[in-house]
């Protein structure tokens, strides 16, 4: 259940809409990114539409059949955004609580990595462009060898 949007996006009415009606579920887990403070006035994301939602799309599918998940979903902002807004939610169904939280950080790492979006902080000395760290890296291929 992919979706990229520009609009804002209240985390536990999505959570509670994604849980709905699913009694045979024994966790969900989740995930939501915010955007910092600090010295950053606001990111934005820039991204190419209907590419994006696939990868994103694939990167769930990835979750689901690796972790024997019920479900998954990741909602993702682009545009611009200030700090303190939620720019992603990644969350998993699953049976038990292991696989659901594994899932996780598996979706993280890859949607770190592997989501085709253009990032841009703004802060008082400028705008500068966010490419992954080494960590993101490195924690995303760490699941190359599990």
């Amino acid at each position: 259940m992919a979706r990229v949007q520009a609009e804002p996006f209240d985390p536990n009415a999505e959570l509670a809409a994604f849980a709905r009606g699913r009694e045979n579920v024994g966790a969900l887990a989740s995930f939501v990114g915010l955007v910092r403070g600090g010295d950053t006035q606001a990111l934005h994301l820039d991204h190419y539409p209907g590419f994006t939602e696939r990868e994103i799309a694939r990167i769930e599918e990835a979750a689901v059949d690796r972790f024997g998940l019920m479900d998954a979903l990741v909602i993702h902002r682009h545009g611009t955004m200030r700090p303190g807004e939620p720019i992603v939610l990644a969350a998993a169904l699953a049976a038990h609580r292991k696989p659901a939280l594994l899932a996780v950080d598996f979706l993280m790492d890859y949607l770190k990595t592997d989501a085709p979006f253009w990032k841009r902080e703004t802060s008082a000395a400028g705008s500068t462009w966010i490419e992954p760290t080494d960590a993101d890296r490195a924690a995303r291929q760490a699941w190359e060898k599990d």
